[in-house]
């Protein structure tokens, strides 16, 4: 990755924040400004936004990575992601830039990392809140349970993007991106990172809907179809994998995560 020559970052350690922003003039000035009252360290990918949304951001004090066009929202995280490990973060916190995550919630996620370095942490919706978005609702349960089922344990919410990333997970895992695989890069870091020895905890948050906040960029249909699709070649990998399947669908979370081996770097 390279950054913006005028981009940089004055610490060297801690925890960083990665907001990637498509099209978000309504939301980002407002979600940025309410991480940084968290987190010193934000970096907000502008992914080719056209309707001003990078300067939305003018005189905060974060840091602003453009990408020339639209490259898709894994590539806008892998970039963010890239910059916070060049800095010397110890873990990143990523949420949307659409307002429908919380920043105040970034504290739930960071006393949970304190406890849990080595695990990822996902801030997962409400299923009330979820089920509200019915449509939205069915794809994520279709994909939480191919995902729980190539992980190896029950996950819960796997399509979150409000998330805190161990460093040392991000400096070892190996996951594709570009514009296709927008929804599915969250969502193979999840099983890759079992196959390192990480696990998932999760943390319950609010899902928000603001006043102003534009249609989400996911597509049930095509990007599940993307992302069932990614899980079943890794599940012929592995002979269909039943175990997996046995332990995602009878397995306990808490007990599954804390029996896990952990790599560390």
């Amino acid at each position: 990755m390279t950054t913006d020559p005028g981009a940089s970052a004055t610490s060297t350690r801690g925890h960083w924040v990665v907001i990637p922003a498509y099209q978000e003039v309504r939301t980002i000035r407002d979600v940025a400004s309410r991480a940084l009252q968290h987190v010193e360290n934000v970096i907000v990918v502008d992914d080719g936004s056209t309707d001003g949304t990078a300067e939305a951001l003018d005189a905060l004090p974060l840091v602003l990575l453009r990408n020339s066009t639209n490259c898709g929202k894994a590539s806008s995280l892998r970039r963010g992601l890239e910059h916070a490990l060049s800095a010397g973060a110890r873990a990143v916190v990523t949420l949307d830039g659409d307002g429908q995550h919380a920043p105040e919630d970034i504290p739930k996620l960071l006393t949970k990392c304190a406890s849990y370095p080595d695990h990822l942490i996902i801030g997962a919706r409400r299923r009330d809140q979820r089920r509200a978005l019915l449509r939205r609702y069915l794809a994520n349960c279709v994909a939480d349970f191919w995902i729980s089922w190539a992980a190896g344990y029950p996950l819960e919410d796997s399509q979150s993007g409000f998330r805190i990333y161990p460093a040392s997970l991000l400096n070892n895992v190996k996951v594709k991106s570009g514009k296709a695989r927008s929804f599915v890069f969250e969502s193979e870091i999840l099983i890759e990172a079992t196959r390192l020895g990480y696990r998932s905890l999760s943390v319950p948050i609010e899902a928000l809907q603001r006043p102003g906040m534009r249609p989400s960029h996911f597509r049930p249909v095509l990007d599940i179809a993307r992302i069932t699709r990614m899980v079943a070649w890794k599940l012929i990998a592995r002979g269909m994998y039943p175990l997996g399947l046995y332990r995602s669908l009878f397995g306990r979370t808490e007990a599954c995560q804390m029996a896990a081996p952990v790599l560390r770097k």
